[in-house]
C-alpha cells in the first residue's frame, strides 16, 4: 500500500465518499481527519495527476480541489472531470484575492468555493448542501415553456435554440425547473445553487437571476420567472 492510498480514511461504512485533492499536507490532514470525524468517507491525492485518476473512479461522490497543484493545475483537472463526470459535484479551495480562479473555476464546471483559510464545518455544511441538491430523484431532462434543459450533457435552449450558461446560472436554472410552481425564498435558493447557510450581505441571486433573463429572451419567449415581492421567486409552468 502507498503513503497515499494509506492516507484515505473510512469515516463510516454509510458515509458519503469525498476526494479531497490537496499538495499541502498540512491542509490534507486536516480535511482528511476532520471531515472523517464528521462521517464521511474520505481519500485523498497530493497532485493533479493522481487526483483525476481517483476522481474518475467509481464511488467519489463530491470532489474538493484545490487549484493550485503539482503535475497538473487544479483547472486541467476540473475540466477533465467534467467532461468525463459531468454530474460528479467540484468544490474548489483557493486563496483570498483569487477571484478571477474563482470565476473562471465556477465557469469551468465546479458548484462551490471555500476561501483559504476556512473551517471543516463550513466546508462539511458546503457538502451536505451540495449532496442533498443531488440526491433527490430527478429526470435528466427539464422542459419548462419553451426552456429546456439537459442535465447530463448541460446545455440549455430557448424555444429550440442553445444558450450559453456558465456552471453556476445552469445550476440555477435547474433548480428553479425542478422546482417549478413552488415560490422559492432568497436563502432557499442560496443553499441549493450556493450552499450558504446565511449571508445577509451578497445579491448573487439577484445578479444570476438577472443574467438568465437576459439570456433566456428569445423570439418573443421569456423566462417566465415570477418575483414575489418580499418572499422570492416563482418559476411559472404554464
Amino acid at each position: 500500500m502507498s503513503e497515499e492510498e494509506g492516507r484515505e480514511q473510512a469515516g463510516g461504512a454509510s458515509g458519503e465518499l469525498i476526494l479531497v485533492i490537496e499538495d499541502e499536507p498540512g491542509i490534507r490532514d486536516f480535511l482528511e481527519r476532520g471531515l472523517s470525524d464528521l462521517g464521511f468517507r474520505v481519500q485523498s491525492a497530493s497532485d493533479g495527476r493522481t487526483g483525476a485518476i481517483k476522481a474518475l473512479r467509481e464511488g467519489v461522490e463530491l470532489v474538493v480541489l484545490d487549484l493550485m497543484l503539482p503535475d497538473r493545475s487544479g483547472f486541467d483537472v476540473l475540466d477533465e472531470i467534467h467532461a468525463a463526470k459531468p454530474r460528479l459535484p467540484v468544490i474548489l479551495l483557493t486563496a483570498l484575492g483569487e477571484t478571477e480562479d474563482r470565476v473562471r473555476g465556477l465557469d469551468a464546471g465546479a458548484i462551490d468555493y471555500v476561501v483559504k483559510p476556512f473551517s471543516v464545518a463550513e466546508l462539511a455544511a458546503r457538502i451536505r448542501a451540495q449532496l442533498r441538491a443531488i440526491s433527490v430523484a430527478q429526470p435528466t431532462r427539464l422542459r419548462v415553456g419553451a426552456v429546456e434543459l439537459d442535465l447530463l450533457s448541460r446545455k440549455a435552449w430557448m424555444a429550440g435554440e442553445p444558450v450559453h450558461l456558465s456552471a453556476t446560472e445552469f445550476q440555477l436554472l435547474a433548480y428553479f425547473m425542478q422546482n417549478a410552481g413552488r415560490v422559492l425564498s432568497r436563502p432557499q435558493i442560496l443553499r441549493a445553487v450556493w450552499g450558504y447557510t446565511h449571508d445577509p450581505g451578497t445579491n448573487a441571486v439577484e445578479v444570476y437571476i438577472g443574467y438568465l433573463r437576459r439570456k433566456l429572451r428569445r423570439g418573443g419567449h421569456e423566462l417566465p420567472l415570477v418575483t414575489i415581492r418580499s418572499v422570492g421567486y416563482r418559476l411559472d409552468d404554464a
